[in-house]
C-alpha cells in the first residue's frame, strides 16, 4: 500500500486544474500585454484567476499580485517593506516559527542596517502577543509571525497581533502558505496589511504563489522591469500555472467544510494510535488549536532520517523536521526554540493528510510504524544506555 502524508510538502494536482490550465500551455499561448486577441484573452484568464484567489481569502482582486511561490512572496513583504518604510525605522519583528524564507531575508536586512527581534514561542508552539508587544519600539516598521507552522500545525493569534500592529501603525505580515485552502482565511477578519500563499499547498500547480497586498501599503518591488501585476512584480506572466491557482482557489474553497473534517478524522485515529502503542512519543505543537490535517511527533532514542527511510519502505511517505533529512546535522530550529531538547528534536516525524487519504492508510501505517520504532531502537546505540521508560516519557540511565 501506497500512503501520501506530506502535504505540507506539497500537493497533487487536480484534474479539474490540469484541464483549466492547458489551453493556456498550447493554444491560448498569447502574451497578457499583446492587444489582439490571443493576448486578451490571456490577460481575461489572469483577471479571472485574481478574482477565484481573493475570493478564497475575502480579498479584493486588486490586492492580489501572483509571484512565482510563496516563497517570492515573502521575500517580498519582507523587503519590499522594509525599502519602503526604510526611513521611519529600521526594527523588524518576526519569530524562530518562521520558514527560511522569511527568516533569511530577515537576515539579510539586518546585513543592510536593519534590527531584528526573533522571538520565541512557548512550548506548544504558540506566540505570545504580549511579547509581540513588549518587542515594539519607536523604530518598528513590520511584524511577520506565521500563520501556521508547517512543522508542528500550531495555528498562531493572527488577529491578536494584528491588532497590536495596528494600533501602533506597524504594517503586519503573515506567511499563510500552510493555512490558504486548508482552513478559513479572511484578510478582513485577521486585519492583516500583507499575507502569503502558495498554490500547490491546496491542489494547484507548482510555480504559482500570490502575495496579498491590502490597498493602499505602499511596497517596493522584488523584481523590476515591466509593468506586469501593475508594476509591482515584473516579467511575463506564468498564465497556465496562474490559470491553475485560480481553479485550485475555486474548489478550495468550495470543499473546504468537507476537506477538514474528513482529514481531522485520520489525524486524530493517527494522533489515539501511536500515542498508544509507542513508548517516549512526544506529540508537538497545541493539541487542538492546530491545523486539522497535521500530526507530528518526535520520537526518543532514534532520528528522524531513519524513521523516514524505514516508512518508506513500507510505502508510507511523511516528513521529518530534522535537519538531517536536509544533509544538516542539526536539529530543528522550531523545534529547539520550543523549549525541546536537542536529542528529542532530533527524532521528530511529520504526518500531514489531504483529501485522497482514507482510514485503511492510517490503519495500515498504525501497523507498521510502533514495528518500525521498535527496529530501530533495536539498532540504536542511544536506546541501549538506558534502563527504562518513566510515565512522563523521560528515562533512567542505566547504572
Amino acid at each position: 500500500m501506497e500512503c501520501y502524508f506530506d502535504h505540507v510538502a506539497t500537493n497533487p494536482l487536480r484534474d479539474e486544474v490540469l484541464e483549466a490550465m492547458m489551453p493556456y500551455l498550447k493554444e491560448e499561448f498569447g502574451n497578457p500585454l499583446s492587444i489582439y486577441p490571443l493576448g486578451l484573452r490571456a490577460r481575461e484568464a489572469i483577471e479571472n484567476a485574481r478574482q477565484q484567489v481573493a475570493d478564497l481569502i475575502n480579498a479584493k482582486p486588486s490586492e492580489i499580485v501572483f509571484t512565482s511561490s510563496g516563497a517570492e512572496a515573502n521575500n517580498f513583504a519582507l523587503r519590499g517593506i522594509a525599502m519602503a518604510k526604510q526611513y521611519d525605522g529600521k526594527h523588524i519583528i518576526v519569530t524562530r516559527m518562521e520558514h527560511h524564507s522569511v527568516l533569511n531575508p530577515a537576515r539579510f536586512l539586518e546585513k543592510l542596517g536593519f534590527v531584528v527581534t526573533y522571538l520565541n514561542p512557548d512550548k506548544q508552539g504558540f506566540i505570545d502577543p504580549d511579547d509581540i508587544k513588549k518587542a515594539i519600539t519607536d523604530e518598528t516598521i513590520l511584524i511577520s509571525v506565521i500563520h501556521a507552522s508547517p512543522e508542528v500545525g500550531t495555528i498562531e493569534p493572527i488577529k491578536e497581533i494584528a491588532a497590536i500592529a495596528k494600533e501602533k501603525g506597524i504594517t503586519f505580515h503573515t506567511d499563510a502558505v500552510a493555512t490558504v485552502g486548508n482552513i478559513p482565511v479572511d484578510v478582513e477578519d485577521l486585519g492583516v496589511d500583507l499575507l502569503s500563499m502558495s498554490a500547490h499547498q491546496f491542489y494547484g500547480p507548482k510555480g504559482a504563489g500570490a502575495l496579498y497586498i491590502k490597498q493602499g501599503q505602499r511596497i517596493i518591488p522584488l523584481i523590476f522591469g515591466g509593468i506586469q501585476e501593475g508594476g509591482r512584480r515584473a516579467g511575463t506572466e506564468n498564465v497556465p500555472a496562474i490559470v491553475g491557482m485560480g481553479k485550485a482557489a475555486e474548489i478550495a474553497k468550495q470543499e473546504l467544510p468537507k476537506k477538514m473534517e474528513h482529514v481531522k478524522k485520520l489525524r486524530d485515529r493517527l494522533v489515539e494510535g501511536l500515542m498508544s502503542k509507542v513508548e517516549a512519543i512526544h506529540y508537538t505543537g497545541h493539541p487542538e488549536q492546530r491545523l486539522p490535517g497535521h500530526a507530528s511527533f518526535c520520537v526518543e532514542y532514534i532520528e528522524g532520517e531513519g524513521m523516514l527511510l524505514m516508512l518508506a519502505s513500507k510505502g508510507i511517505y511523511a516528513a521529518s523536521g530534522s535537519a538531517c533529512t536536509s544533509k544538516a546535522l542539526k536539529a530543528s530550529p522550531v523545534l529547539l526554540s520550543m523549549g525541546i531538547p536537542s536529542h528529542i528534536a532530533h527524532g521528530s516525524i511529520v504526518f500531514s493528510f489531504g483529501i485522497e487519504n482514507t482510514m485503511e492508510q492510517v490503519e495500515y501505517t498504525l501497523e507498521e510504524f510502533p514495528q518500525i520504532i521498535q527496529r530501530l531502537r533495536e539498532l540504536s546505540p542511544y536506546a541501549k544506555g538506558w534502563e527504562g521508560i518513566e510515565e512522563d516519557g523521560t528515562c533512567t540511565p542505566k547504572k
